[in-house]
């Protein structure tokens, strides 16, 4: 890469494939700079978004191989269940600890970049579910980058654009399909001049960036760096640290695991369903078991204890009929909190 090349990190999520599209299609084929793309995709699916960004722009979209060098004027696209990374002039393909409960992660990617290339990086956030790539934009913000969020008005889904203009200083807000200019501009003014404000990367920063390529959380001081939560992880039960960015708190397990608010409690929340259906399945293995045992009775002439228990069946059937209820209304708290995310009210 030459010293003057910008490096454009781009976020997304649902909704986000045509911002995308409308988003390179105004690229140069001349861009001063290389793009790296993160959409958030199940970790078993097929990705045909390289195919998808290559017929709808002037350059080229590849899913790189770790190592990879980088180079201006192409677009890299993270593979399914891989974190994308920047690692000085190359590439980083790794499947570090999943973060917002995602593996590609939209933060590990901003916050490699920011750690790598500082006032040469440009972050941007389209249309998604909450709040990836807030903390990746407030990192790039941190260390003297631009950062650029789609208009919400724009975004087929707008919790993570909402969520990155609350928490973030943000310098420009626009409709996908002008981004490409605007970054195009962006790249040949070269590096950002550094504001005031902007700092060097600090010790988390620097696990956290470890962290995603696979480094160990544990033995390279996470739970050093700051205090104690009472939270654990959803995804491993660990304990959860607390992480500081301006006013916005985030946490991240001595495994690995990150999670900002949001993430932690859409990750609670799905492990609460997964309990609560559980102990449904339970009780009503209960009711079969029980059933099957009057039978036995019955038939061994064992009436009056046969009655016995299949009162008691009874009652474990009207207890796991209840509890059934109360878990599809969870469910369904469950999703609504998923689309409409408290902190992006």
């Amino acid at each position: 890469m030459e010293p003057s090349s910008s490096i454009i990190v781009v976020g997304a999520s649902a909704g986000g494939v045509t911002s995308l599209e409308q988003l390179v299609s105004g690229l140069p084929t001349d861009l001063l700079g290389a793009v790296f793309v993160v959409l958030h995709i199940p970790p078993d699916a097929v990705s045909r978004l390289p195919q998808i960004l290559s017929r709808s722009g002037p350059l080229s979209a590849v899913h790189p191989q770790d190592g990879d060098r980088i180079r201006p004027r192409q677009i890299y696209v993270a593979p399914p269940d891989h974190h994308l990374l920047i690692d000085g002039d190359r590439i980083g393909v790794k499947k570090g600890p999943r973060e917002n409960r995602f593996r590609p992660s939209i933060d590990a990617l901003f916050r490699s970049a920011a750690y790598t290339y500082r006032t040469r990086v440009i972050g941007v956030v389209l249309s998604g579910v909450l709040d990836d790539g807030t903390s990746g934009l407030w990192s790039i913000k941190r260390l003297g980058g631009i950062t650029v969020v789609q208009d919400p008005e724009d975004a087929a889904h707008n919790a993570m654009p909402l969520n990155a203009l609350e928490q973030v200083e943000i310098d420009h807000s626009l409709p996908a399909r002008d981004m490409g200019p605007l970054l195009a501009r962006l790249s040949r003014q070269g590096p950002a001049a550094a504001s005031e404000t902007a700092r060097d990367p600090d010790r988390q920063m620097e696990i956290e960036v470890a962290v995603a390529g696979g480094g160990n959380a544990f033995a390279r001081g996470i739970m050093e760096c700051t205090e104690l939560s009472p939270f654990t992880c959803p995804e491993c039960h660990g304990a959860l640290v607390e992480l500081k960015e301006g006013n916005v708190t985030r946490f991240r397990c001595h495994t690995g695991h990150a999670f900002s608010k949001s993430a932690l409690l859409a990750g609670v929340t799905e492990a609460v369903d997964h309990s609560l259906w559980q102990v449904t399945r339970a009780l009503e293995e209960c009711v079969m078991l029980l059933e099957q045992m009057a039978r036995d009775l019955q038939e061994r002439g064992q009436t009056a204890e046969a009655d016995r228990v299949l009162r008691k069946a009874r009652d474990t059937e009207r207890r796991a009929s209840a509890l059934q209820v109360i878990t599809l209304q969870h469910e369904h708290l469950s999703e609504e909190a998923l689309r409409d995310p408290p902190e992006a009210k």
